[in-house]
């Protein structure tokens, strides 16, 4: 490490005040004399060297902002006389630092103090961080001075061979400010100067860098645009000399644009609309962004269908046998569609085809099961019409600008999907359907079902404005077709505009007839067989919807004779099995396996769920349609001292109270129901429902848990063949349910044959297909002891023993 060696000189000097200015050792400085400052420090320098017979000495100091520094500079005065512009100066060298100490007198009109010297003093040789240290300084000089030029001096800093000097050298450098040559003429240790100049310097280099660099994109970015500008006049001049020589007429693109706003068939509104475009866009220049947005907006303003439609089929019987022929069942759907083709007609015939500005669309909704053909029959729906079909994915949809469109003065900005679906139709009046309307969801971006509110409205939809286009659009002769899965996670509001068409899935003579119409041709085409080459008995789709499939729809079922085809294929392929072939039931097992769903009643009665007292058979409604459910309930031992009521199988909160509300009617009414329940406030009951990863809820299971409650308290078992659903009250009154035809559906894909529901919902058995009831013997029942009557078998375990 550099050590310091001070050697005090006492001086008395006089002031040479330098404002905002910094001379270090070892420069050379010219000074305007004009100053009175300064020529007072230089008068009373030359005052004081005639009497000791020497060469003037000043002391310089920097003065910022009025205040002196604690250190200054001995200088000599080399020489007075006139400086390049003619003014009186002085030739200063600084020759080494002084402190300043108190003031003094002397001769003339300047400031005179006393000071010390500075003597520095390194150890030799140098230490090798100082040598290096020396290196990087010389390395940074020599690669600033070269980019400035200025090769001269690069040799001489070379040959500087002092610590200090060195350090001082830097004092010439004009990108130091006042403070920093300040800060390295009061550093008194050469070493520590040295690395202060040095991390100056290299600090500096860092920022011209990035300088330039930054200047270098800056000139490549102007270089860019005048070179597109010129390109583009040149392309102009070349365009103008073509149609020179081609005889045409000079124009523009907003000419062009005008002419095809006045030739298309625009309603007058839109037509107004865009000719203040096309003058916008004849304002602005071609590399205005104005002009690109103007473009795009008038480009899909004029491929927009305004006046176009297709006419409708008024062949009703014609077009209910499409739909017959297309889809087996969905008669909601078909009777709906036939009936607003019906109304359609005789509003065409008696000239009210628009009523108030507006024409007779329709908004259906179909809920249902998936599987059921919702989708398929949309597209049945505008063949029958003889209407175009678009298709709307909204699963997913987050943004509710995917729906109304974005403001044009977006980048990318496009037109919702309702506009393009409509421009895709090409026409007016399309059948559209909007797939998954349930799975739309909302975040930061917006609520696409609330932009919906407005498409499917027929009071508002013929005036309905996207963000993009900006008029009006009229969309009340549009078919709309929403499909969903779950009613529930369609909006209130949206779906008080839509009329509802419930689909609650195939009864099984159904689900035979689309397999043998339908699914059947359309597997062995994409098996690569021919019609009679593989031949699915009618026993055999009816097994495979019986046993190998429970489903509302068909789509599992359409897998298995898929599944059925491809096996069938392999063999031939591989030269076991020789066509053509006909597929019974009792072959199925060979080829895809045993059958998965086997009814409750074709099982050992040892082996079903309902052989234990305390299991009962309840009916519910999924997102899948309809299914079978079980309730079990089982009894603590009064020793453990588990009191209370124990609920498992991810149960939602109404189906909890539904729990507590049945053991409370059992505890009230159990001496009339013959009943032990009085040993059931010391012990634990525990009531869970299978398929424990599964959420449910919903009050319908309140008379199966009853059930169960009851049979496990009696010891009489329940009935395999009975399943029951309906809300049970504190009263024992069983109260009225949604979903029962998806339900006795359910039921009968199950394999029951008695099914308990409630008296006021006898009405909702009009819905149900005959032949299901045929099958069913339904129970309406408004109590629920009739229940038990029902559902319960003679005991066969002692009372005090299940107890």
């Amino acid at each position: 490490m550099a050590s310091e060696s001070m050697a005090s000189v006492p001086l008395a000097l006089p002031v040479l005040p330098l404002d905002d200015e910094v001379v270090l050792p070892g420069m050379v400085v010219p000074l305007d004399l004009s100053d009175n400052d300064v020529r007072a420090a230089v008068e009373a320098a030359q005052a004081a060297a005639r009497t000791a017979a020497g060469k003037p000495r000043v002391l310089l100091v920097p003065r910022v902002d009025g205040t002196y520094a604690g250190t200054g500079v001995l200088g000599i005065v080399e020489q007075v006389g006139r400086l390049s512009d003619g003014d009186p100066g002085a030739l200063i060298r600084g020759l080494g630092r002084v402190r300043i100490g108190a003031g003094t007198t002397g001769p003339g009109a300047a400031l005179w103090v006393e000071g010390s010297t500075v003597e520095e003093a390194l150890p030799d040789p140098l230490p090798g961080s100082v040598t290096e240290l020396v290196k990087e300084y010389k390395a940074l000089a020599t690669s600033w001075l070269k980019k400035r030029g200025a090769w001269q001096v690069v040799d001489r800093v070379q040959q500087i061979d002092g610590v200090g000097a060195l350090a001082d050298n830097s004092g010439y450098s004009p990108f130091l400010s006042v403070d920093q040559k300040v800060e390295l003429l009061e550093t008194a240790d050469p070493v520590a100067r040295l690395k202060l100049a040095t991390a100056q310097l290299r600090e500096h280099l860092a920022e011209q860098d990035v300088a330039e660099t930054i200047a270098k994109d800056v000139q490549e970015g102007v270089d860019k645009q005048q070179r597109e500008f010129l390109l583009r006049r040149q392309l102009e001049a070349v365009r103008k000399e073509l149609r020179d020589l081609n005889g045409e007429t000079e124009g523009d693109e907003s000419d062009d644009y005008r002419a095809r706003v006045e030739a298309a068939d625009l309603p007058e509104k839109v037509r107004e609309a865009a000719l203040k475009e096309v003058e916008k866009l004849e304002r602005s220049s071609d590399q205005s962004p104005e002009g690109s947005w103007i473009r795009t907006w008038l480009d899909t303003v004029l491929e927009l269908p305004w006046n176009e439609r297709t006419e409708d089929r008024y062949d009703i019987r014609g077009a209910r046998a499409v739909l017959d022929a297309e889809h087996a069942g969905l008669d909601d759907v078909k009777e709906r569609i036939t009936e607003y083709l019906a109304v359609r007609k005789r509003r065409s015939e008696r000239g009210l085809g628009v009523v108030g500005g507006r024409r007779g669309g329709a908004v259906l909704a179909l809920v249902g099961p998936p599987g059921v053909g919702k989708t398929s029959i949309a597209e049945s729906v505008a063949h029958a019409m003889g209407r175009k079909f678009v298709r709307v994915a909204l699963g997913g949809v987050r943004d509710e600008a995917e729906i109304r469109g974005h403001r044009r003065t977006y980048v990318g900005a496009l037109p919702g999907r309702i506009v393009r679906a409509v421009k895709e139709a090409g026409s007016m009046n399309p059948v559209v359907l909007l797939d998954e309307i349930d799975k739309v969801g909302s975040d930061f971006r917006g609520d696409p079902a609330a932009a919906l509110l407005e498409v499917l409205d027929p009071a508002q939809n013929h005036t309905f404005r996207d963000h993009y286009l900006e008029v009006e659009l009229d969309l009340s002769d549009v078919v709309f077709l929403a499909t969903a899965n779950v009613l529930e996670a369609i909006p209130e509001a949206l779906l008080d505009r839509m009329e509802l068409v419930r689909l609650d899935g195939y009864t099984e003579d159904e689900k035979v007839v689309i397999a043998r119409d339908h699914l059947l041709p359309r597997q062995l085409e994409r098996a690569g067989l021919e019609p009679g080459e593989v031949v699915l008995e009618e026993s055999a789709l009816r097994k495979l919807a019986g046993e190998y499939t429970r489903e509302a729809g068909v789509r599992t079922l359409e897998r298995s004779i898929a599944r059925l085809l491809r096996k069938v294929a392999a063999q031939h392929e591989l030269g076991d099995r020789e066509l053509p072939f006909s597929i019974g039931s009792d072959g199925l097992r060979e080829l895809i396996g045993r059958p998965h769903h086997v009814p409750e009643s074709a099982q050992d009665p040892a082996e079903r769920r309902t052989a234990v007292p305390g299991v009962a058979t309840g009916l519910a409604v999924t997102g899948a349609g309809g299914d079978v459910l079980f309730v079990e309930a089982s009894l603590a031992d009064p020793e453990t001292g588990a009191a209370g009521l124990t609920l498992t199988g991810q149960l939602g909160d109404v189906m909890k109270e539904s729990a507590q509300i049945a053991l409370s009617f059992l505890r009230s009414h159990g001496a009339e129901l013959e009943l032990p329940v009085t040993g059931l406030k010391d012990r634990g009951v525990h009531i869970h429902f299978p398929a424990g990863a599964v959420p449910k809820d919903g009050p319908s299971a309140g008379v199966t848990m009853t059930t169960a409650l009851a049979s496990l308290l009696s010891g009489r078992l329940v009935r395999t063949d009975v399943a029951m659903t309906g809300e049970v009250s504190l009263t024992g009154r069983v109260l009225p349910i949604g979903g029962v035809k998806q339900k006795l559906l359910a039921a009968h894909r199950a394999g029951i044959t008695t099914v308990v529901i409630p008296k006021r919902n006898e009405a909702d058995l009009d819905d149900v297909p005959a032949e299901i009831l045929e099958k069913l013997e339904v129970h309406p029942v408004t109590d629920v002891r009739q229940v038990l009557e029902i559902a319960l078998a003679p005991a066969v375990v002692p009372v005090d023993v299940a107890a």
